[in-house]
């Protein structure tokens, strides 16, 4: 059996060749302006992506500026009491009364102890106050009549805190009962 030649593309398989044309047309138009807009998204990521890393850079720079500032200020804050450490130092002991120079420490005692205050930095005295361990060291337990166990009764070194950071621990003696071991 032989096959006749066809002479013509029949009607159904024309019509359905003009339609896999058209939804390839509709196909290659959605893909190529997908691929567009995936190029603008790119494009905005990395100028985002630049963005921040400059807005990082520039909050470091900040920070570094105001740390520098804050330790300009303190040091500032700091050179009236090293003046007169220095005048403390130059005066003459020969005619400098020994009443003159505890008034002279006591002075520069409450300059730099305002300075520290000025600066956030609270003084931890306990003495007489429950035994806080978050807030004191014990370096010793003494038996005592006179005291509640668990009662600071002496302030070997003072603490500080700096705003609510403790930044060292005050060293204390804590009373223990008389009838304990």
């Amino acid at each position: 059996m032989t096959k006749k030649p066809k002479s013509g593309v029949e009607p159904e398989q024309a019509e359905a060749e003009a339609e896999v044309d058209s939804e390839l047309q509709q196909l290659q138009s959605a893909l190529g302006q997908a691929e567009q807009e995936l190029t603008e998204y790119k494009e905005s990521m990395l100028r985002m992506h630049a963005e921040m890393e400059n807005l990082r850079k520039r909050l470091i720079k900040d920070l570094e500026r105001s740390r520098r500032r804050a330790l300009e200020d303190l040091m500032l804050d700091l050179l009236p009491v090293r003046d007169s450490l220095e005048r403390g130092m130059e005066s003459d002991e020969a005619t400098t009364t020994v009443e003159a120079m505890k008034e002279g420490k006591a002075l520069i005692i409450r300059m730099l102890g305002k300075v520290m205050a000025d600066h956030g930095l609270q003084e931890i005295n306990p003495m007489g106050e429950a035994f806080n361990p978050e807030q004191h060291q014990a370096m010793a337990m003494r038996a005592s009549a006179q005291h509640e166990p668990g009662t600071v009764i002496e302030v070997m070194q003072k603490g500080f805190q700096l705003h609510d950071r403790l930044i060292r621990p005050a060293m204390v003696v804590v009373a223990k009962s008389t009838t304990d071991d």
